[in-house]
């Protein structure tokens, strides 16, 4: 039977090959799989270091491939380190996943993953900005677009620097930026954007870029509010070219990956604030990411932040969205380190006689926690908590699927912001936000390491 024979499919080629790969791998040779970017999977086997393998061993494994991976078996399904040289970049690759470790009578697995886009979800690292200067980045993020995120947003920053805290909002929803005029105020949009300095940064050409700007709001503390739009102002008489910049963005510049070019470009807001006339860094980095399963929500989420709101509506597409996001991190070992920058946020709450808040919280919390359990699964009862004998708990207010809800307030729909310089400050904005506030400002402002809430400076007021 030939490969061309076999009907299988793109969900069931991977657990075959994995299967595969451990089967060599018990023969006592280490396997590293690989995936290319049409989903086709060969095998790169080790037999170098030892007793090569026999033609025999080799034929088998070649027919496995063709038997349980049909059309999913790449060009080369089957590489023998003894017969083709490789280079060690790709034998040793820094951004294989371990699947399988070595024992003294079974060689081990790795996986090696090639994708167009996406492949950050599955590397989660700390953020790059954890160099002890006390800056919390935090990501706002939603499956789906519409969900209140960006507004929310900029409630959550006006409630920081009203607490004392520099604030700085970078506006990383690069398709549908926003976030600017909800904050700017009376204030000035600076010449340059986000999007200018990832372009630019790709050439070496970022020195002197106008990329951040301080709102006009004065904060009820000695707090500073600053916002890096997405989009600057532009230089008058010359035409913007955003569409042109945006897409030029995504691409790997030489010796930079977008995702090393994207936290650059993040550090680049925060230190253009210190050299402000404000002289410090930002004490709260805030980073409204683009919604969807998107490079930028990859980067964003997987490395640049301590912490992750996410954001969504109880509906079926939410908990799907999420689910397949979950499920992604669970398969590529990365739930222990994903989970703990995760916190569900209910937005779009009605509270109404005909449907009250704490029915839509019910469900909310029952349909997170179900869609949350690919990640709980993959980790030991207690970790959630931090007590050593407690299971997560459908209950369990601590947990990432526990809902920190917004109410819904017809009053946002629609509103003109220019039009309303005073929306923030309204009866019914803050009764909407109250408990959002009140539970994310303490989450974001907690220790990364240990969780406990930051110690906080004597403001005058």
């Amino acid at each position: 039977m030939t490969y061309h024979d076999v009907p299988v499919r793109f969900d069931e080629a991977r657990p075959a090959a994995f299967t595969l790969a451990r089967e060599v791998a018990a023969e006592g040779f280490d396997v590293l799989l690989v995936r290319d970017v049409l989903g086709r999977f060969s095998l790169l086997v080790d037999d170098a270091a030892r007793e090569a393998a026999s033609s025999e061993q080799a034929d088998n494994w070649m027919d496995l491939t063709d038997a349980r991976l049909g059309r999913y078996r790449g060009e080369r399904p089957l590489v023998l380190t003894s017969v083709t040289r490789l280079p060690r970049t790709l034998t040793a690759a820094p951004h294989a996943m371990d699947v399988e470790a070595a024992t003294a009578t079974m060689g081990s697995v790795r996986f090696l993953d090639n994708t167009v886009v996406g492949e950050d979800w599955s590397r989660v690292s700390a953020p790059s900005s954890d160099d002890g200067n006390g800056t919390r980045r935090t990501a706002l993020y939603g499956f789906k677009g519409g969900v209140g995120r960006t507004t929310a947003a900029s409630v959550l920053a006006r409630a920081l620097a009203d607490e004392g805290k520099i604030v700085l909002v970078v506006d990383l929803d690069l398709e549908s930026p926003g976030v600017g005029p909800l904050l700017l105020g009376s204030g000035t949009l600076c010449q340059h954007g986000v999007v200018d300095h990832l372009v630019e940064s790709a050439l070496g050409n970022a020195e002197g870029l106008e990329i951040v700007a301080r709102s006009g709001y004065s904060p009820s503390r000695q707090g500073e509010l600053w916002i890096a739009p997405a989009r600057g102002a532009g230089t008058e008489g010359v035409p913007n070219g955003y569409v042109d910049k945006l897409n030029r963005v995504y691409a790997d510049a030489e010796g930079a990956r977008f995702a090393d070019r994207l936290a650059a470009t993040v550090r680049a807001c925060e230190e253009a604030v210190e050299r402000s006339d404000s002289g410090r860094r930002p004490d709260v980095v805030l980073l409204d990411s683009r919604a969807g399963i998107h490079d930028v929500a990859a980067v964003t989420i997987s490395h640049l932040c301590d912490y992750a709101l996410l954001f969504g509506a109880d509906n079926a597409q939410t908990w799907a969205g999420y689910g397949d996001l979950f499920e992604a991190w669970a398969a590529s070992g990365q739930a222990a380190a994903i989970r703990q920058k995760l916190r569900m946020v209910a937005s779009m709450v009605p509270d109404s006689a005909h449907y009250s808040q704490d029915v839509h919280l019910k469900s909310f919390r029952a349909e997170a926690f179900k869609t949350f359990s690919v990640l709980y699964e993959s980790l030991a009862p207690g970790e959630i908590s931090g007590a050593a004998n407690e299971a997560w708990v459908l209950e369990d207010d601590a947990a990432p699927h526990s809902p920190i809800p917004i109410l819904f307030e017809p009053g946002l729909v629609g509103m003109n912001v220019p039009d309303s310089p005073d929306w923030q400050e309204r009866a019914f904005v803050q009764a909407a936000y109250r408990d959002f506030l009140g539970t994310a400002i303490p989450l974001i402002m907690a220790d990364p390491a240990t969780g406990a809430p930051a110690e906080s400076e004597e403001v005058s007021p």
